[in-house]
């Protein structure tokens, strides 16, 4: 699908979200749920039309998707939610089942869950599901795609598919695939703070200075209508990479493991209420007195 080609304004929402593991401090995922705080989830919900609202929640990029459905459960029917149904897709034949296409049909809020982005491309990218989220997400108003962390990162066209935070700024740090191209104008990041993504992002960004690089905190995220206009929301920040004022670049010239030089790169740190012109790539800074959203 060439998704990136779409030169039109898509009717619909996208929320990604940074990610939040709220279970101890082991590696394993069975200790370390991806999991969303009330706050952003509420935001969710109200974009897709309330508590009546049928929310389908994907666990596809995780290593324990019943575990991770049972969470979303248990999240949205305490925010008050009446119809929520977790799709467990594991192959590219789920997604081509009709009972899997009917719940994406129905749907007013799609909901990845964190884990492996690649996951979510593999066993989604290409598929009836995945043609029939872009074409609602396009034409459709009010219809919401949520995502957090790997669920965020599928959302892109060029999608970050792993790299070593500790190798920052050397050539190779960062490994690149095609995501699901829903706003392909930009590249996700998320765990962007704790997890130190700085350098990562800035190598995908010198990798296709075209497009904006959005680093997502933890607890935090952003909701973008019209595939333009970005509002932050949650506790923590997003960082904006904007390549088109690099003046030096020598990515493209370096060997694997070599420095990297980047001049004059532009990037914004936003917070709660701040918004983000994709298309002008402006910046518009809530008011300091003004409530937290």
């Amino acid at each position: 699908m060439k998704n990136e080609d779409y030169k039109g304004t898509p009717k619909g929402v996208l929320i990604p979200i940074g990610g939040n593991e709220d279970k101890g401090i082991e590696e394993s995922e069975q200790y370390t749920l991806e999991f969303v705080e009330d706050g952003i989830l509420y935001h969710v919900v109200q974009e897709s039309g309330g508590t009546d609202a049928h929310i389908v929640v994907i666990p596809t990029a995780s290593s324990i998707p019943v575990e991770v459905g049972d969470n979303y459960l248990e999240a949205f029917t305490t925010l008050g939610c009446k119809n929520v149904t977790v799709l467990d897709i594991r192959s590219k034949a789920d997604s081509e089942k009709q009972s899997s296409i009917d719940l994406i049909k129905k749907a007013n809020c799609v909901m990845f869950s964190g884990g492996n982005q690649s996951k979510i491309t593999r066993k989604i990218g290409g598929t009836s599901i995945h043609k029939i989220l872009v074409d609602r997400y396009r034409n459709e108003a009010g219809f919401v795609i949520a995502g957090t962390s790997a669920g965020a990162m599928a959302m892109a066209n060029e999608m970050i598919a792993g790299g070593s935070a500790a190798e920052s700024f050397i050539k190779g740090a960062v490994n690149m695939y095609k995501g699901l191209s829903l706003i392909p104008e930009l590249i996700i990041d998320t765990h962007f703070i704790k997890r130190g993504r700085f350098g990562r992002q800035s190598e995908a960004i010198a990798k296709f200075p075209n497009l904006l690089g959005i680093g997502l905190a933890e607890d935090t995220g952003m909701i973008i209508k019209n595939g333009n206009q970005c509002t932050v929301i949650g506790s923590g920040m997003v960082i904006v990479f904007d390549g088109s004022t690099i003046k030096h670049n020598n990515e493209s010239i370096l060997e694997e493991g070599t420095p990297m030089t980047i001049s004059n790169m532009t990037v914004h740190v936003l917070s709660n209420g701040d918004m983000y012109d994709i298309k002008n790539r402006n910046v518009t800074v809530l008011p300091i007195e003004a409530p937290f959203i």
